[in-house]
């Protein structure tokens, strides 16, 4: 049976080496990785990447042409203001009436978004975007401007409550109750200025947001009407109980001035300018008046708002929320409830002497026009390359008669600032954060514009917007000086520093801080010398804290956004005349006396373009929380002093050491960002380098890309259709790495039949982003949002006592001051107005709970 089986057994397979297996696993287990990590994972990962950062590609990348590097934008943008542009744009402004709610004031809106328009190279529609707040048009156009691609612009409306006067008069009444005196309350221009001398009589003088009513009574002068003053009076037992109380300009707010004579009874009060306050430039050291000369015009009047603006700003009749057409209106409780005129030297003189001689019964009549008004604030946006970052830029644009210094001069700087920031889009230039730029109305008023918009998207503002940069009068004479929050104050100087003198080379722009007029007399009214005392407590780099007066309010005390008043030129004691709110503050005025050649208008635009183009580009934003946090120690070391001479007991322990800690804390953040920056700058570097090393594949792909894009949308037809001819035209022709394109190639553009291209080579990943670039990258996002916070750090839901609308405790306007800056002003207020000691250190515990927070932020 065996020997019928075949003999010949088939050979067994050979047994495999167990390397040459493992070496085959390997391989093939390697290949799979090098391709899923080179097509799936990449892929995965770089759309992860472009997730979290789509705008860096784009925003480091080299590029082809147009200044890319900061600084050469910088370079840039400084060639474009010139004085021949601002003095075409002050003319276009300052040379007829704008009252907020007017039709003027709807034309220069107009005006306004026209620039915008077109310096941004926004196409014009048909009809001006002009939007209701509240509408859902407003709302969206404001809070997509994170997602925005493109420049745009529109006007948001407003409806606050303002008034316009009717008829006023100011009498001096005989025993049998007629007049024996009526002033002229108006002011008197010849045709020498010829704006001034045509619209004198178009907005009569009076106060903005005045009551309505009449008042009889004996005059009382109370000095500049500061709370001193009154306590003054009444301890040498005046009794201001139905009085016609006159005051003189200066010190403080003028609604000020008359709240505190209404606490004491008063009927009514009289404001005036005094030729003392002007300094040297006087008639009495023989200065000719304006129009012939520096010196005041006695008929000027100063018009203003009389809005109690230190309780709250805005409309009075929507105290935290805006004004819409619509909105449910309070009584307001920042507005007088006694009338008041504003008055001239001239008429001053008069009822000065009466005082001193027969004083009998004044008779003072104030009848407004009282209602809801509607007020427009032109807003641009030029989208930056990080979307939830914004750096906001504002300047108001009303004024009460022409404001050529005030408010024109600032919006002059704005103009320039939009010419230069349009000329850099057109060079393809792109800020790293966006920009927002607003021209505010009916900021005269009482800050309305700013401040109902900023009641209107709080949240939004307090999401995204990581600095304010405000300019108010840009030129009104001769010395520079600017003011902001501590943590911008560095920053403040060095931009002014890093800008040559309007008029002398060899000196900086920081350095005209010094300058003063040239127009000198005699002086001896002590007493006005002490009223810039109250405004003017600069800190140690030169930078004034910020109290009230313009648009930066609603964005640093309510919202705290890290804010500035960007800096302009100030009338001195040495100066002509400026003649503030009257119809004297003319392009005339302007061009002759304030500025001639406006070169320090040019200086001023060309300061706000650096901080502007700074403050957006910076990679780590250019916040100094060292310098703050020594500044609040600074602040806690008066307080004390005011504690002891008052013999309040108050522990200021816990606030000392959280502010040490604070400290700490800012000196260890400074050394983290400091290392930060340097490695993601180090890490662009490399980037920059790997870049231009693919630049040319990558170019070929983009292409490729955007044309085989055209291929398949609608949009795209004719120009693919473009594209093929010029293909078929040109045989060398190659679409990346696609063929050439012969005549046998049959196109139906209708039809959208198309020849088929190969899909180009992919590159080396020219488009990955390392992950040390985006580690770096992480580690600046993250200190800034740390240095964003902490101005926010010292916002406290609950306010400041009898004042809530103002939440920051760190600054406010002081109670009594209105202009000047309170710090610390709960705890400040506790010991010297309301002598409390409990209070007093209950608002320390508050203080401390904040600085304690702040902290903890900087340390995460």
């Amino acid at each position: 049976m065996d020997s019928k089986r075949s003999l010949v057994e088939p050979e067994p397979n050979p047994t495999k080496s167990p390397a040459k297996k493992l070496l085959k696993y390997v391989v093939s287990l390697g290949l799979l990785w090098y391709i899923l990590h080179r097509w799936l994972f990449q892929l995965a990962f770089n759309s992860a990447t472009h997730d979290l950062y789509p705008w860096a590609l784009d925003a480091f990348a080299p590029k082809e042409r147009g200044p890319s590097n900061t600084q050469l934008a910088e370079n840039f943008f400084l060639t474009i203001p010139n004085s021949a542009s601002a003095i075409v744009a002050s003319r276009r402004y300052a040379t007829s009436p704008h009252l907020a709610g007017s039709q003027e004031d709807l034309r220069t809106a107009k005006d306004f978004l026209d620039t915008l328009k077109h310096e941004f190279s926004i196409p014009k529609s048909i009809e001006y975007p002009i939007f209701p707040a509240g509408s859902e048009a407003s709302r969206n156009a404001t809070l997509s401007i994170t997602n925005l691609t493109q420049p745009t612009a529109w006007i948001d409306v407003y409806y606050p409550v303002l008034n316009t006067p009717l008829n006023r008069s100011l009498e001096i009444l005989g025993d049998d109750g007629t007049a024996v005196w009526r002033a002229n309350l108006e002011e008197v221009a010849d045709e020498l200025d010829s704006d001034a001398h045509a619209y004198a009589k178009s907005v009569g003088a009076w106060h903005g947001l005045s009551c309505d009513g009449e008042a009889e009574g004996r005059l009382i002068y109370a000095n500049y009407g500061r709370k001193r003053d009154y306590d003054q009076l009444v301890q040498k037992g005046v009794d201001f109980t139905g009085a016609i109380v006159i005051v003189r300009y200066g010190g403080i707010f003028r609604g000020l001035k008359i709240k505190g004579a209404q606490e004491l009874g008063a009927a009514g009060v009289l404001i005036y300018s005094d030729p003392r306050d002007d300094g040297m430039v006087t008639e009495k050291n023989g200065y000719a008046a304006y129009p012939h000369g520096p010196a005041r015009n006695p008929t000027s009047v100063q018009r203003g708002s009389v809005q109690f603006l230190s309780i709250y700003p805005g409309d009075p009749t929507t105290p935290g929320y805006p004004s819409y057409e619509n909105s449910t209106r309070t009584n307001g409780s920042s507005i007088p409830s006694i009338p008041s005129l504003p008055i001239s030297w001239a008429n001053a003189q008069i009822l000065l002497e009466e005082i001193e001689g027969q004083n009998r019964t004044v008779k003072l009549t104030n009848h407004v026009d009282t209602k809801v008004t509607p007020i427009w604030n032109p807003i641009g946006v030029i989208p930056g390359h990080i979307k939830d970052e914004v750096v906001l830029v504002g300047n108001h644009r009303d004024a009460w008669v022409l404001g050529a210094a005030d408010p024109t001069s600032g919006t002059v700087a704005v103009h320039e600032l939009i010419r230069g920031l349009g000329a850099l889009l057109k060079e393809d230039w792109k800020p790293l954060r966006t920009i927002v730029i607003a021209s505010w109305d009916a900021e005269e008023y009482g800050l309305i514009g700013s401040t109902e918009w900023g009641e209107d998207f709080a949240e939004w503002i307090q999401k995204y917007v990581v600095a304010y940069v405000n300019l108010d009068t840009a030129v009104s004479g001769s010395t520079f000086g600017a003011s902001g929050s501590p943590l911008l104050s560095h920053f403040i100087r060095k931009t002014a520093e890093d800008l040559p003198h309007p008029t002398d080379p060899k000196r900086t722009l920081w350095d005209a801080t010094g300058d003063r007029g040239k127009l000198f007399g005699e002086y001896d009214d002590i007493d006005s010398l002490g009223t810039e005392v109250e405004t003017q407590a600069a800190d140690s780099v030169g930078i004034r804290p910020l109290g009230s007066g313009s648009d930066y309010t609603v964005f640093l005390q309510r919202l705290g956004v890290a804010s500035i008043d960007s800096g302009g030129f100030h009338s001195t004691r040495c100066d002509p005349v400026y003649h503030y709110h009257s119809v004297f503050d003319s392009e005339r005025f302007q061009e002759i006396y304030a500025d001639p050649g406006f070169v320090k208008h040019v200086s001023v635009a060309k300061n706000l373009g650096l901080q502007t183009l700074r403050l957006s580009s910076a990679l780590v934003l250019p916040f100094n929380t060292t310098h703050y946090a020594f500044e609040l120690a600074n602040y806690l070391d008066r307080v004390e002093g005011l504690a002891a001479a008052s013999l309040a007991t108050v522990n200021f322990a816990p606030l000392r050491a959280a502010i040490r800690s604070l400290q700490f804390a800012s000196l260890n953040l400074d050394a983290e960002k400091f290392a930060a920056e340097r490695v993601l700058r180090g890490q662009l570097r490399k980037l920059r380098k790997h870049q231009r090393k693919h630049k040319g594949k990558d170019g070929c792909l983009k292409r490729f890309t955007r044309r085989l894009k055209g291929l398949f949308t609608e949009e795209g037809n004719d120009v693919a259709a473009s594209t093929l001819k010029s293909a078929n035209g040109n045989p060398r022709l190659r679409l990346g790495r696609a063929p050439d394109f012969g005549n046998d190639h049959e196109v139906d553009v209708e039809n959208r039949s198309w020849p088929r291209f190969p899909l180009p080579r992919r590159p080396k990943n020219p488009h990955r982003l390392p992950q040390k670039f985006i580690k770096a990258l992480e580690a600046v996002r993250k200190i800034n949002q740390k240095l964003a916070s902490f101005e926010r750090g010292f916002i406290h839901e609950d306010g400041i006592k009898d004042r809530e609308w103002y939440r920051h405790l760190g600054v406010a306007p002081g109670k009594w001051l209105g202009y000047g800056a309170t710090t610390l002003p709960a705890l400040t207020e506790a010991i010297t107005i309301e002598k409390n000691v409990t209070l007093a250190n209950y608002e320390v515990i508050r203080l401390t709970e904040r600085v304690e927070m702040i902290a903890s932020v900087l340390r995460a």
